[in-house]
């Protein structure tokens, strides 16, 4: 099925991070899709700010979620959790309505740590409990000392990240079609 839409969020607003290549590299192991990178440069969470109306930018990428057939979510980790940005844009996407609801969801992650991120996509985990998305449990993709495992080109070139990297991909694909059918 190639007309599936694949949602990508990246934590980190950085143009060139691992993350955002990362995310990319998910997208082309997805396979044929509508892959549509959301935008996370939201003003910050504000309830005085929200009665005034719901600023485009989070309106848009609620709708993205919604029409998405599944999510990447692409998480760095600062200081042992997901980062501020990321946190910011699930706190605006949860109100007025639950757009993640059985949405099928990856998690990946790049960080310079030895563990490539293991404490955000914990923590991403506990985050989004209460939006009750079908969240894979693996393979767990966590990219450890990233700028060893990406080319010039920002392709993730090991081979042993690649073959992770494919076999959730994969998973995501048969969770996006399973729920579309």
């Amino acid at each position: 099925m190639t007309d599936l839409t694949l949602l990508g969020l990246c934590g980190s607003l950085r143009a060139d991070s691992f993350n955002r290549k990362l995310m990319h590299a998910s997208a082309q192991a997805f396979g044929p899709s509508n892959f549509i990178e959301g935008d996370l440069n939201l003003p910050l969470f504000n309830e005085d700010l929200e009665a005034q109306g719901m600023p485009d930018a989070v309106t848009r990428l609620k709708e993205q979620v919604k029409a998405a057939d599944a999510v990447v979510i692409a998480c760095p980790e600062y200081n042992k959790a997901p980062p501020g940005v990321l946190k910011n844009a699930l706190d605006w996407i949860s109100r007025g309505g639950q757009p993640w609801t059985g949405k099928p969801v990856a998690l990946v992650s790049a960080a310079a740590g030895r563990a490539g991120g293991e404490r955000t996509q914990f923590a991403l985990r506990l985050m989004m409990v209460p939006f009750r998305p079908l969240i894979l449990q693996g393979p767990e993709m966590l990219v450890a000392g990233p700028k060893d495992h990406f080319d010039a080109n920002g392709a993730l070139v090991t081979e042993s990240y690649q073959t992770l990297l494919a076999d959730l991909m994969a998973a995501l694909r048969k969770a996006a079609e399973d729920a579309k059918a």
